[in-house]
């Protein structure tokens, strides 16, 4: 059944990035870091963060940016009220807005738990301190949110020009993004790698519940 393939899609993901982070905590790890922070894979590490530089510029473009995927989850977050209101009863509310709504709070979830636990520092000081970079947490919230655009416009939209146009606006700024942040130099290049392993987990097993939802209905 499709909504199993997802569902095991998602966790051999969330395997895979539990892996890398082990990796990152064991393999080659050097105080290469500003005031002898460390990470792993330093070399390459290294080698990446040298051949990029740092830009502070794009660092605050993508900074700001990062304001978007947080406004879409607003909209889907005002289209659920809105339907619980009409509705009058929360369980009346579309499953998959539901759903979206526990997936939107998984992801803050792993965003706080490395903030609170961290795995490695950024490659430059912010504010002359030192601050976690594990994984980078502007791309995670763009490569979680910005397939959900697509994925609830897929759903919900007839005008296939529209659906063209969001898919096209999601990829090129979600590619934008995480291409900026690793070229801007605030973080390891492990660090954006992590992103993308854990978002893509994430977000097949939020599509595996939301195909599992609608056979039920």
């Amino acid at each position: 059944m499709k909504w199993k393939k997802q569902l095991r899609t998602g966790i051999g993901l969330l395997m895979l990035f539990a892996l890398w982070t082990v990796l990152i905590c064991c393999v080659d790890v050097q105080a290469v870091g500003p005031k002898g922070t460390k990470v792993g894979f330093a070399a390459w590490n290294v080698w990446v963060h040298r051949l990029t530089g740092v830009h502070m510029t794009l660092y605050t473009v993508t900074d700001w940016l990062g304001l978007v995927p947080i406004f879409i989850c607003g909209c889907f977050g005002i289209l659920g009220l809105c339907q619980w209101i009409r509705r009058k009863k929360l369980f009346q509310v579309d499953a998959d807005i539901l759903l979206l709504g526990v997936y939107y709070l998984l992801v803050i979830s792993a965003y706080l738990l490395f903030e609170m636990v961290p795995i490695n520092y950024r490659p430059i000081l912010i504010d002359e301190n030192p601050e976690a970079s594990y994984p980078s947490s502007t791309t995670l919230l763009v490569l979680s949110v910005m397939p959900t655009l697509k994925f609830q416009t897929d759903r919900r939209c007839g005008k296939q020009a529209l659906r063209y146009s969001v898919t096209a606006f999601a990829v090129a700024f979600s590619a934008f993004m995480v291409i900026g942040r690793l070229v801007s130099g605030v973080h390891w290049a492990t660090d954006i790698i992590g992103s993308v392993i854990l978002s893509a987990g994430l977000f097949m097993l939020y599509c595996a519940a939301v195909t599992r939802a609608c056979q039920k209905e």
